[in-house]
């Protein structure tokens, strides 16, 4: 009934929905201890589309006199029951299609700390929607992002209304309800069954308000008329689908994500097994069929749960015994709380909620262990306060998701050195024995390799062996250049230098005096500085071959062999393959030879059909371990160790 304040409907419903939904769920679901019902968060979801869509401003009349309205409560919450079983209805159809088409994995994008951080969240959404019932205000309600910031200044603009009846009614309950359950906690241990504080909270409150006429005395607004018996079913709007189709999403995977979390953290411990995909179908049945019976969407509670397991429930007939006891509540007694104060359900909620007010810890423990954890934890939590719980919930995965990018964007690159007398390799940063191995690199990334890395691979693997290879063979071909250069010159010289002596012979047959050039005085010189060998003028073809020195820059010793770790590469994508082949090019040009080693067997098809071996790139460099790669480079050309080394 309190949770159906959430939802903004009528409370009867909140009875409904912990009826038709945990028969559904008892039939088909999977788990055996988790309680399914109605659940906080679900219906502030629920509210803020009802409230979006069946505002109080629709439903104005005009009074009898000229500026008097009154608001015809009767037509808006029938509006917004419709309205609140319609979303249900779409939200159990999507579980269902996502169930048929196994897309139970999805919720493997709820990670822990997003999923706590998203129900610490909607549990201030909750808390702020009820503040209008524990001060007896009426604040305007608003939509979209920044609606709960909206709300609060709303709120505290009217808190000079405030209806003080109301206001005491809440916090004697609050009171009450803290000091019973700290009560209840110490006599846990010799009372086998929980106290249960919140119906005896209820029977009190509703006795007190009979008693003493709160709402014709004190303008204390009550839970009102309860109808008894069961509802009809009811076809579902559908001329409103179309503007519900992303809250009904949202709704479908938070309420999946939930109970999956939960029922699976059960499952671990009592050693059985959750069919993902199945609680998919169970809760989308009990949605679908209870939006058909005017129901608002459920989940699981935690606190439910807790108080389940530790009476003994073993297996989902526990829930069957309480909707057994709700329908005994529908049918016979449900008039009995027509005079409960809602400011004591408000109460009931914010006293439920200090459980998920502690998951504000997670902080300083997700500092301590995982930062990139504690961003998501916070960043979920304040996306979701500044937007509504779908729009917030879309915006925390999407926030998650691009950590998973920056971290295989980032990560973290490393050279490996051998453990004295054994097989092993780890990084030579981080171990102060590790040895390297003289003339071998071993090349490893913490990332798989793809797209967005590539260059960042490359760049670190220049860094790390010390030598910048394009820069190595950009030199060389200028090097390249020049030596052509000068063998053209050399070349056009030697040619000169032959029709001269030539010429010197026509004339010495002829009986002239020879005229001698200091040709062969040049030619001397340049030979014994190195630069040219001797030119012969019999065969002009013979040029001079010219030896320049390397650029001191680039004057790095280079490695015999290059090994690359691709044991952390769980898959490649074209450019993954066009950067191994680009890396095995060029130091191959450069003199170095690259192996592979530690290749999963998706890593090699995908190399195989991105054409990287051929004719001059055999799988002879692809070895199962970096041990064998070693021990092959060392051996020459390992044809001691070829047996069982390569893949």
């Amino acid at each position: 009934m309190a949770y159906a304040l959430l939802a903004a409907v009528p409370p009867v419903f909140g009875l409904y929905s912990s009826f038709y939904p945990i028969l559904i769920y008892f039939i088909f679901g999977t788990s055996k201890h988790i309680s399914v019902g109605t659940y906080a968060v679900m219906s502030v979801m629920i509210g803020s589309v009802t409230e979006r869509l069946a505002p109080d401003s629709d439903f104005v009349i005009p009074g009898n006199d000229t500026n008097s309205t009154t608001l015809d409560i009767f037509s808006r919450d029938a509006e917004r029951v419709k309205i609140a079983a319609t979303v249900t209805f779409l939200s159990g159809i999507f579980q269902l299609l996502l169930g048929l088409v196994r897309f139970g994995f999805v919720v493997t994008y709820l990670s822990e700390p997003l999923v706590r951080a998203y129900t610490t969240a909607a549990a201030i959404h909750v808390i702020v929607s009820q503040l209008k019932y524990s001060f007896g205000i009426n604040p305007q309600r608003y939509s979209g992002p920044l609606s709960l910031i909206y709300t609060v200044i709303e709120v505290c603009a009217l808190l000079g209304q405030t209806n003080i009846g109301t206001l005491v009614v809440s916090i004697v309950t609050i009171i009450g309800l803290v000091a019973a359950k700290e009560l209840s906690a110490l006599a846990a241990r010799k009372i086998p069954i929980p106290i249960p504080v919140e119906l005896i909270t209820i029977i009190i409150a509703t006795v007190v308000s009979w008693q003493m006429d709160l709402k014709t005395e004190y303008g204390v607004e009550v839970v009102g008329k309860i109808p008894s018996g069961l509802q009809a079913p009811v076809a579902p709007a559908v001329s409103r689908l179309g503007s519900m189709v992303g809250d009904a999403f949202a709704l479908a995977v938070v309420g999946y994500g939930i109970a999956i979390s939960l029922g699976r953290i059960f499952a671990l411990k009592y050693a059985y097994k959750v069919d993902s995909n199945q609680e998919l179908i169970a809760l989308g049945l009990s949605n679908s069929i209870g939006g058909l019976f005017n129901c608002f969407a459920i989940s699981c509670s935690m606190s439910r749960t807790m108080v389940q397991v530790s009476t003994g429930g073993k297996s989902q007939v526990a829930g069957a015994v309480s909707a057994v006891v709700i329908l005994v509540i529908l049918l016979k007694i449900g008039e009995l709380f027509e005079e409960l104060p809602k400011a004591v359900l408000a109460a009931i909620i914010y006293v439920n909620l200090h459980g998920m007010m502690k998951q504000f810890g997670d902080i300083c423990s997700l500092w301590r262990t995982n930062k990139v954890d504690m961003v998501v934890w916070v960043m979920t939590m304040i996306l979701t306060v500044l937007f509504n719980p779908d729009m917030g919930l879309a915006a925390s995965i999407a926030f998650s998701i691009l950590t998973v990018v920056f971290r295989t964007q980032l990560p973290k690159y490393s050279i490996l050195g051998q453990v004295p007398g054994t097989d092993i390799y780890k990084p030579v940063e981080d171990y102060n024995q590790v040895k390297e191995i003289p003339s071998i690199m071993i090349f490893r990334s913490s990332a798989t390799l793809y797209f967005a890395n590539a260059e960042m691979y490359i760049d670190a693997l220049y860094e790390k062996t010390g030598v910048d290879v394009a820069k190595l063979l950009s030199h060389k071909k200028k090097l390249e250049a020049k030596r052509l250069r000068k063998e053209k010159k050399a070349a056009k010289k030697a040619k000169k230098e032959a029709k001269k002596r030539a010429k010197e012979a026509v004339k010495a047959a002829k009986g002239e005096e020879p005229q001698f050039s200091d040709t062969d005085e040049s030619g001397e010189e340049a030979e014994a500085n190195g630069d040219v060998h001797k030119l012969s003028v019999k065969d002009p073809k013979d040029v001079a071959s010219v030896e320049v020195g390397p650029d001191p820059d680039t004057d790095t010793p280079l490695p015999q062999a290059i090994i690359l770790d691709l044991s952390p590469v769980n898959f490649l994508d074209t450019v993954g393959v066009k950067t191994l082949r680009n890396i095995y090019k060029d130091y191959g040009e450069a003199g170095v030879q690259v192996y592979l080693c530690g290749c999963q067997r998706g890593v090699v098809e995908s190399m195989e059909k991105g054409d990287f071996f051929n004719e001059k790139v055999t799988k002879s460099i692809l070895f199962s371990s970096v041990h064998d790669a070693v021990l092959y480079c060392q051996q020459g050309n390992g044809e001691e160790v070829m047996q069982g080394t390569h893949l």
